[in-house]
């Protein structure tokens, strides 16, 4: 590897901001006008935002007039995990289940009071139990539950079966979320078709700005009753707050990138996936492929080998000059075990050993190689201090 050459491949984490976006945010940053305003200054900004929203919608087929632009997806889901949200005309849900494998946005996120939360098992695959869920929406009878679930798990790239969840819930007479952040860019969103109530997206996970991402609805008739953010009564009164139109236009523009190459990124991503895949395989024919038999996104894998912990791991790598992560990180940078592998009954031993490789739009197949490289020099240390050691 060149000296100062970096091999990132930690997209779940944020994807890098695509060159054409950053262009497009830097146009918006200059913008003069608030987009309240009326003077034609307003006007352009506010030109900037609307087209934005059009392009989001577009990603998860949507109608604009239901996105709500907000800080990002933890504030999203925040937003519409409450007591509050509701049809208009009906009362706000009494209930929350939740998936065991949701990001902590929605599990500890959410506005409901402990006792009203049930979590939702998974199976060893790291996959939804809709037995579980159809029994529990029947034990509730008629009191209005409120469901989550993610379309894809950001540590181990499960897919979930959201629109079968969806059916389930709408029987009984409740609303459901979907976070879709992990999985808009990547795979087709289609709100209708998932048959979801509410959806959430963040724009820094398909190669656009930090710090913004969308509610989307699945029509005008909900509504929100304990708004996190109050005020001018920005964002149709859903998030009040001067917008910021720089991060917005970014959004818009990587919504629109991630769409256009949809099909063909998602082919070239599974390709060097599966080749990374293979090569720690081969590399050590030990290790394990967390939920290798499941339908996962295509730009995503975890894997442990027995005896490696991740903590030692990342640094090892990152040495390397390849950047990865471990199942769960906390806010302080330290690895901790993950909720999400503990729900799959992963083995505590292997669960602390788990890395997650994440490619997006600027992976090539030299990172894969990279990485190839690395791991090898990585597993080789691991073997030859245990043979010291013994």
């Amino acid at each position: 590897m060149a000296p100062g050459q970096r091999t990132y491949l930690d997209h779940n984490a944020t994807s890098l901001l695509r060159p054409e976006v950053a262009q497009v945010v830097l146009h918006a940053l200059q913008l003069p006008g608030n987009a309240s305003s009326v003077h034609a200054e307003g006007r352009t900004a506010r030109a900037e935002i609307e087209k934005a929203r059009e392009k989001v919608a577009r990603l998860v087929d949507a109608r604009a007039k239901n996105v709500i632009f907000t800080s990002g997806g933890t504030e999203a889901a925040n937003l519409v995990l409450s007591p509050g949200f509701r049809r208009l005309g009906q009362t706000g849900a009494t209930k929350l289940l939740v998936g065991a494998v949701e990001h902590p946005c929605v599990l500890n996120g959410h506005r409901f009071p402990g006792e009203a939360v049930e979590i939702i098992p998974v199976d060893d695959r790291g996959i939804l139990d809709l037995a579980w869920l159809n029994a529990h929406l029947e034990k509730a009878g008629n009191e209005r539950v409120l469901v989550s679930v993610q379309l894809a798990n950001n540590e181990t790239g499960v897919l979930q079966p959201v629109a079968e969840a969806a059916r389930l819930v709408h029987a009984h007479g409740g609303l459901i979320h979907t976070d879709a952040v992990q999985a808009a860019g990547k795979v087709p969103v289609d709100i209708a078709g998932l048959g979801v109530d509410v959806l959430t997206l963040s724009a820094h996970k398909i190669g656009g700005p930090k710090g913004i991402g969308a509610v989307i609805l699945a029509s005008d008739q909900f509504e929100v009753a304990e708004r996190l953010i109050r005020g001018g009564g920005q964002e149709k009164g859903f998030r009040a707050g001067t917008e910021n139109v720089a991060a917005i236009a970014g959004f818009g523009a990587a919504a629109e990138l991630a769409l256009s190459s949809l099909e063909q990124e998602a082919g070239r991503l599974r390709g060097l996936r599966d080749e990374a895949e293979a090569q720690v395989r081969r590399i050590a024919p030990e290790a394990l492929v967390v939920a290798s038999d499941a339908e996962r996104l295509p730009n995503t894998f975890a894997f442990a080998i027995p005896g490696l912990k991740a903590e030692t791991a990342l640094i090892a790598f990152d040495l390397e000059g390849v950047a990865l992560s471990s199942g769960a990180a906390c806010s302080s940078g330290k690895v901790k075990r993950s909720h999400v592998l503990d729900a799959m009954g992963v083995e505590p031993a292997l669960a602390e050993g788990v890395l997650r490789v994440s490619l997006g739009w600027s992976t090539t197949h030299e990172d894969v190689i990279r990485f190839a490289v690395a791991c090898e020099r990585v597993v080789g240390t691991l073997y030859k201090r245990k043979a010291s050691a013994a």
